[in-house]
Parts: C-alpha cells; sequence; structure tokens
C-alpha cells in the first residue's frame, strides 16, 4: 500500500478509537480490513504522532486512546464539526467569562478547515437560531472570523465604516468585547494614530494579502475602555469616591465607566454622559461618599440634586415647618420628571 493509502488508514482508526472507549485488535483489523499486524504498526504511528494509544494484554484486552500532555489533532465526522461550530458561534457571544475569545479562535480555525457543504450548515442552523441571554448588539459571524484570522495572521483589513461610504484601510490588534458590543483596535493607516472601531458598524469587511509588522500598542483592554466611555459624551466626569476600586467595578460595567484606584480607601471613577443633571442623579445612587473633581457643569448639577432633594425632604417632614421649598424645588414640575426619565432611557443606567 503507497503512503496516501497508509495514511488514511491512520485517521481512519484514529477516528475509530475516538469512537469508542476500547476495541480489540481483531475488531480493529475487521473495521480496517487489514491484519492485526497493521494495526500494530498504525498503533504505532499514532503515538509517533503525539496521539496516546494504550494497550492492555489478555482477556477484554485491548487499545483505547488516553489522555496525553497536550492536545493533538481531533478528527470530526460532519454532525461533530456542525455540532462544535454552532457552540462555538454561541460562545462567541461572551455570555461566559473568558470563553469568547478562545471560542472565537477555534471556530476560525474550525471555519477555515470546513467543508462549503458544510458551512451552510452551520450559517443556516446560527440564523435559525436566538439566545436569551447576550448582547443587544448583533455582529455578523463572519466579521468576527475574518477579523480574528487578520489579528493573527498580522493581514491589513479594509472596510466601510457607519453609514458613510468611507473606505478604511487598518492594521488589526486586537478585539475587545465588553459584554454588550465588540471593538476592534487597530492602527488607521489614514489617520495615522490608534483607533476604535465597533463591529457592527464595520460593513464590507475584507482581509487584504498585504501583511504588516505589529508595532508597539497600547493595552487593547485600556484603550478600548478610554475610547467608549469618554468620546461619545458630552461631559466626561472624574468623580472620587470613599470606595475600594474593586467594589465600584463590581457595579459600573467597563464599558459604562472607567475605575482608577487610589490609596486610602478611595478611587477616582471616569464616566461620561450627555446631561450633568442625569448623570448626577445616578453618580447619587452609588451610594459612597464622593467629591466631583470635575468638570463644572456637572459640580454644579450635583449642587442643583443636593438642594432638590433637601426641599423634597423637608416639604415631606411635617416636624420642620420652618424650613420652606426653594424656588427650584417649585419650579421641579411634572414635565421636569418626565424629561428626566426620558434621559435616563436614552443614556443608559448605571
Amino acid at each position: 500500500m503507497n503512503a496516501e493509502g497508509t495514511t488514511e488508514r491512520v485517521l481512519r482508526l484514529l477516528a475509530l478509537l475516538q469512537r469508542r472507549t476500547s476495541w480489540t485488535a481483531t475488531e480493529l483489523a475487521a473495521e480496517l480490513r487489514v491484519t492485526d499486524r497493521s494495526v500494530r504498526r498504525d498503533v504505532e504511528r499514532l503515538r509517533a504522532l503525539g496521539y496516546p494509544v494504550h494497550a492492555s494484554a489478555g482477556v477484554g484486552g485491548g487499545y483505547r486512546l488516553g489522555t496525553g500532555t497536550r492536545l493533538p489533532p481531533l478528527l470530526l465526522d460532519d454532525d461533530e464539526a456542525i455540532a462544535t461550530a454552532v457552540s462555538l458561534r454561541l460562545a462567541a457571544g461572551g455570555t461566559v467569562a473568558g470563553a469568547g475569545e478562545a471560542a472565537l479562535r477555534a471556530l476560525a480555525k474550525l471555519d477555515q478547515v470546513m467543508p462549503p457543504r458544510l458551512r451552510s450548515e452551520v450559517r443556516a442552523v446560527a440564523g435559525a437560531t436566538d439566545t436569551l441571554v447576550g448582547p443587544p448588539t448583533q455582529v455578523d459571524p463572519d466579521v468576527l472570523l475574518t477579523l480574528a484570522r487578520a489579528c493573527t495572521d498580522a493581514v491589513r483589513v479594509r472596510f466601510t465604516y457607519q453609514n458613510r461610504d468611507e473606505e478604511r484601510t487598518v492594521e488589526p490588534v486586537r478585539m475587545v468585547a465588553t459584554g454588550r458590543r465588540w471593538y476592534l483596535m487597530a492602527w488607521d493607516l489614514d489617520r495615522d494614530d490608534w483607533r476604535t472601531f465597533r463591529l457592527d458598524r464595520m460593513r464590507r469587511v475584507a482581509a487584504t494579502t498585504w501583511r504588516f509588522r505589529p508595532r508597539e500598542h497600547p493595552n487593547p483592554v485600556d484603550h478600548v475602555q478610554r475610547s467608549v466611555t469618554g468620546t461619545p459624551y458630552r461631559y466626561l466626569a472624574r468623580v472620587r469616591l470613599h470606595a475600594q476600586a474593586q467594589r465600584v467595578r463590581e457595579l459600573m460595567p467597563p464599558q459604562v465607566g472607567r475605575v482608577e484606584e487610589e490609596r486610602d480607601g478611595w478611587c477616582v471613577l471616569v464616566v461620561g454622559a450627555d446631561d450633568p443633571d442625569w448623570l448626577a442623579a445616578q453618580l447619587a445612587r452609588l451610594d459612597f461618599e464622593a467629591e466631583v473633581l470635575g468638570p463644572p457643569e456637572v459640580r454644579d448639577a450635583a449642587a442643583r440634586l443636593a438642594r432638590r432633594l433637601t426641599a423634597m425632604a423637608c416639604l415631606a417632614d411635617p416636624a420642620r415647618p420652618d424650613v420652606a421649598p426653594g424656588p427650584e424645588a417649585r419650579a421641579m414640575s411634572r414635565a421636569d420628571v418626565e424629561n428626566n426619565g426620558a434621559q435616563g432611557v436614552r443614556s443608559g443606567t448605571f
């Protein structure tokens, strides 16, 4: 038998060992239509490739595929490949901590070698499936795969961004998932600077054949967090909180605010919003001793909120008739409340 036939037989042997816990040499020989001696030689070939094939003698003995010190290549039949790819697409949504990135890498490898007929079946299953828990912003899995390969292979990517027909050419470094959205950190060749791009706003994404030498770059997670917490908003507040940084991070999603550690049980929260009054109200909900470091608009909004709350408490306390509500409290009409509520819906909540 030629080398090609031997390789095919060894792969068939591996598939059989993965299918069942234990096989006798006679059973394997019958399945492969070879002699017991050929089975033993093929087993040695698998061991040389790093597959831990264990053998036991006597009645009930045989061959079994064991666990080794490293993970060798696996063989999947059509049904297993489809099930694995669909599961990886779901896991890439980031609902399990640490699983999304690894699932995306595995999916990229699997998708690269999967026959077109199986790839279309995987897309059909994924397209007909919804998940109850997941990021609200949907990203095309093909975009994820294209960018994952481009980051790994260090090749440039072209795409159009947002609603403009503006083509961008970038050198991708890393994708970062916040739990709600996917972002790409890349060197923008047209702007000659590092940029952050939302994947759901990218259209006609295509990897080129132009390879690049990776540049020295900032930490992708820190860079993306600074971009998404500060850039979109009119007001970017810095608030000093009397709380452990880790405790504030537990309450503050990374896509909403950035927490900087300080000494003596204090930290600084950096958070943005378009309405300083709404931002002041949300900061008060954190229930920590706080000092608004800036900007002045947010400090003024915090002062207005304090006066309103004081006036509200005095109106509700019959034991203090001597304190009358100020003009600002009297001016806070039903329309003000409704407007504040609408702002909260638009901006989201902490």
